[in-house]
């Protein structure tokens, strides 16, 4: 909601909250350089203290960016290493889908295996892009490369991106960076303060409850507040919603919906199996408002709901008559 604009709260219906897998990260190994290992090179002492990890395999996680030095990434296997350093390695999805080699060549093929994004809107200050679903928006301390952030930099004459917000890795949908510090402030404010609008549509499994309007639930200990709308019935077995952030906690449709006992469909975190599986998670980010940070003009953005997923809905014959 834009700031000014007035609602009438909408009821809050009595829901029974279902519980959810606690949110898991990489696999984080993190180490103190001792005496032992003083004047070895990175790559070394890592294949050493982290379990499981071979020398190669610590040499594409570096080449990735997936390792920290005394809180700074560091790519150098050569390195020699000082007593008393901070190690951390970051392992989890970057490094699996990782060519498992090193150097430009690898990283290039990597980047050959990204699917594409689309520039929506651009001018000095921002610029509003499609994120197609398996690709990163930003670096994360398991990789600075292959992400959405990272490829806008990199177009021919392009400048550096603020990563303003960020939507999750196996979503679609509408992103918008800065490419000013003043825009990025702006912007970020915004955010910070909800004053903006963000809407999606997902595939929930099993019949969503017509009498749940808003789902006011806390994720993270945070408040987190959600409205839903129904779209479509899909017979019993599933119900496409349109969803409005009021706040944006992470993943918060995602567990809004597995909470109330209707999980986003092909959610391999919160979800359960769905029988035809969707091609990837049936969430994406439809629309998106806000004021321009430098003129002040209100803008908006509309993404259509993705062709793979419309054509799991419309191709397959998985749907049944609506129970009575």
């Amino acid at each position: 909601m834009m700031r000014g604009e007035q609602s009438s709260p909408a009821p809050h219906a009595a829901i029974d909250l279902l519980p959810c897998a606690p949110m898991t990260g990489p696999n984080r190994v993190a180490f103190k350089v001792g005496d032992a290992d003083v004047g070895r090179r990175l790559d070394q002492v890592l294949a050493a203290r982290v379990a499981d990890l071979s020398r190669r395999q610590a040499r594409v996680l570096l080449d990735i960016g997936g390792v920290f030095v005394d809180g700074r990434r560091v790519k150098v296997a050569s390195r020699p290493m000082h007593a008393g350093e901070e190690v951390v390695a970051v392992m989890g999805g970057a490094l699996a889908r990782a060519t498992k080699k090193t150097g430009r060549a690898a990283r290039s093929a990597d980047e050959r295996q990204l699917p594409a994004f689309t520039v929506v809107f651009e001018d000095d200050d921002i610029v509003v892009v499609e994120k197609p679903a398996g690709l990163l928006t930003a670096p994360t301390p398991e990789s600075d490369r292959n992400n959405l952030a990272d490829l806008l930099k990199r177009r021919p004459g392009a400048v550096p991106v603020f990563v303003v917000h960020r939507i999750d890795l196996e979503t679609s949908g509408l992103v918008v960076f800065a490419k000013t510090a003043d825009a990025n402030r702006e912007l970020s404010h915004r955010f910070r303060e909800h004053d903006l609008e963000r809407a999606y549509l997902a595939v929930v499994a099993g019949a969503f409850r017509a009498d749940i309007k808003v789902i006011d639930r806390p994720v993270a200990g945070r408040r987190a507040v959600t409205h839903v709308e129904i779209r479509e019935r899909l017979g019993d077995r599933a119900t496409v919603v349109a969803c409005r952030l009021e706040t944006g906690r992470t993943h918060q449709i995602r567990l809004h919906m597995a909470e109330v006992g209707t999980p986003v469909i092909g959610d391999a975190r919160y979800g359960r199996p769905f029988s035809p599986a969707p091609p990837r998670m049936a969430l994406h980010a439809t629309r998106l408002g806000f004021v321009h940070p430098r003129t002040g003009a209100p803008l908006a953005f509309e993404s259509p709901w993705p062709a793979d997923l419309q054509k799991w809905l419309t191709e397959t014959l998985w749907r049944n008559s609506v129970t009575q």
